[in-house]
């Protein structure tokens, strides 16, 4: 995997991955920024969801379960001091559906917590705590 990071102006900075995508990322307004990107540590958060919430799609596909919609809501604290690292990370999962086994959600969010998302699992052997709950909805 490559990225690359060309640098803008003030605080703001192009983040493009080795897969051609860009993004814009910006340092906040109280250190120069002009609110036009993502904070670096949202792009972390951001990375987090989205890896977990691709395994759970496809875990639960792969279980023949009627998924219509599945959004992860992504909540963390941060220490105190310098670096502002994350102490704890919530990933909330609204997975909506039809006649969704409630099983099968707990299943997939387990699995990729505990064995597939990458991002979720060295965050983990990091240090931060990263706790998980999920809620279904009948579409």
């Amino acid at each position: 995997m490559q990225a690359k990071i060309k640098w803008t102006e003030g605080v703001q900075f192009v983040a493009e991955s080795g897969s051609g995508h860009a993004v814009v990322v910006e340092g906040p307004p109280e250190k120069g920024g002009n609110n036009t990107g993502a904070r670096p540590m949202e792009l972390l958060l951001m990375g987090l969801g989205s890896c977990s919430s691709f395994d759970v799609v496809t875990i639960l596909q792969k279980a023949r379960q009627e998924v219509t919609d599945c959004q992860a809501e992504v909540t963390a604290e941060r220490v105190d001091e310098v670096p502002a690292t994350f102490s704890k990370i919530h990933l909330h999962f609204v997975v909506t559906g039809k006649q969704l086994k409630e099983k099968q959600v707990a299943k997939a969010v387990s699995l990729s917590a505990d064995k597939y998302c990458s991002a979720s699992i060295m965050l983990a052997r990091a240090g931060v705590e990263i706790t998980h709950s999920y809620e279904l909805r009948e579409a």
